[in-house]
């Protein structure tokens, strides 16, 4: 696990913890805002997900050269 797929998931959760708390006390932009972290953190994550795909392909790459 990287960095950014650490962040992103961070990221996730607070967004979603923002994203309650605005319903429950009726704040519409507190909603918004909350999503709009969750979707910023589906992107962070899903880059660190990239990363990590790459350096694990170049990590078998190397282990498989004679």
């Amino acid at each position: 696990m990287n960095k950014d797929q650490i962040k992103g998931e961070l990221k996730i959760i607070a967004g979603k913890f923002e994203e309650a708390v605005g319903g429950i006390v009726a704040n519409p932009k507190q909603q918004l805002n909350g999503q709009s972290k969750q979707i910023t953190g589906h992107v962070q994550k899903g880059i660190g997900n990239i990363k990590q795909a790459v350096d694990d392909i170049a990590d078998d790459a190397g282990s498989n050269i004679d």
